[in-house]
């Protein structure tokens, strides 16, 4: 998949356009760092976007819902603006409160008792801010009868933590979708944590094995999810890499079929946790150039609340000491991604760097390849009764 992006921060000379970047609108992808590479809609295929996943997320909406609307703008980020335009085209009368991710916690708890508002819409990391701050300060918010998130899994432990202030909330997720692949999955009503349909209209899904390329159409086995955009002409996409394994949940012949998301692919190139996207080219520069080591690998666990990310790496066999070299390496990641720091400070994200043998690296069980990625954060949640 690298190579399609090759070239997508100079849009008059990227191969993979079809046209002039004229009427249109740009993001960033993996806006994380300043190496986030552009997506391009035509104004058009926007409307298109934009209102079909309004539409879908019609089933999670009633009827004078107040809406507030918790994801992140800024720098070419386009999940705020998303889910902005999306609620224009939800089938019920809301209201929405446009706070975006920046909103501070007090201005928030307050603004909702005072509005009645009674949705919140945001990603789970952000969530979980909110939660703590409200845990923090035994504040517990019944009016809120719905939480839907998006950009991110959510994991049992996490949804405790919902609960305990907002007792009332029944929590869905708000779609399935992102800026460079766009539509992918809709979440109606009858969708446990985790499981999405098919949006028959705008896109093709398959689910392939990682090693074969075989087209899987059989129930409950996970393979890579990969997308055709039907609707995409200016940045077609074709048998896509979301980045994400998913499994079947109905028959082939089930429509608007149901799937379920079951990690971040062992080859994925860009890595979610919380709001936070981390890509394997750049890690493995950063243990190239700090830790001069070609064998690393990224593990993925979820403790209680909080994310667990592991950078496991084999050190060189003629370093007397591997302490300069793994406070270096540690120091070159946080100065990557500042992020990182920020969410280990909010207690929502733990980093460790760890030395390791060759064979402690887990390998694929058929191809015997090294996996760069391994999710290990339990992704089937069991659905939650509504209130």
């Amino acid at each position: 998949m690298a190579h399609y992006w090759v070239g997508s921060n100079d849009l008059s000379h990227w191969p993979v356009l079809t046209g002039n970047v004229d009427d249109a609108l740009v993001f960033k992808t993996g806006g994380s760092t300043s190496q986030g590479k552009l997506a391009v809609y035509t104004c058009e295929e926007w409307h298109a976007l934009v209102s079909t996943f309004g539409a879908s997320i019609s089933s999670q909406l009633n009827n004078s819902d107040r809406v507030a609307n918790l994801f992140f703008s800024g720098d070419l980020y386009a999940s705020f603006l998303f889910i902005h335009d999306s609620l224009a085209h939800v089938g019920q009368s809301i209201c929405e409160f446009p706070f975006t991710g920046q909103v501070e916690l007090d201005v928030l708890a307050d603004a909702i008792a005072q509005h009645r508002i009674n949705v919140l819409a945001g990603v789970p990391a952000q969530l979980l801010r909110f939660a703590a701050y409200l845990a923090q300060h035994r504040r517990v918010l019944c009016g809120v009868e719905t939480i839907l998130y998006g950009g991110e899994s959510l994991f049992a432990p996490q949804l405790a933590i919902l609960a305990d202030v907002f007792p009332n909330a029944r929590i869905a997720s708000i779609g399935y979708a992102s800026v460079d692949a766009g539509l992918i999955g809709a979440s109606n009503r009858d969708c446990a944590l985790g499981e999405h349909r098919v949006f028959e209209q705008q896109t093709l899904l398959e689910i392939i094995d990682e090693n074969t390329g075989e087209v899987i159409e059989e129930c409950d086995r996970t393979g890579l999810l990969v997308l055709t955009n039907l609707t995409r002409r200016l940045m077609p996409l074709l048998r896509y890499p979301v980045g994400d394994c998913a499994c079947w949940r109905e028959p082939a012949a089930t429509p608007m079929r149901k799937f379920a998301l079951k990690g971040r692919s062992a080859h994925s190139q860009r890595i979610r946790v919380g709001v936070l996207s981390l890509f394997t080219e750049e890690i493995h520069k950063i243990v190239l150039h700090a830790a001069r080591s070609e064998q690393w690998q990224l593990l993925i666990e979820q403790v209680g609340h909080k994310d667990l990310l592991s950078v496991m790496w084999v050190p060189e066999s003629q370093l007397q000491t591997v302490e300069p070299a793994r406070r270096a390496l540690r120091e070159a990641l946080l100065a990557h991604y500042p992020s990182l720091d920020d969410l280990s400070r909010e207690g929502l994200l733990e980093l460790r760097v760890l030395t390791c043998a060759t064979t402690d690296l887990k390998l694929h069980p058929r191809s015997g390849k090294q996996l760069r990625v391994l999710d290990l954060r339990v992704y089937d949640v069991p659905a939650l009764e509504p209130v």
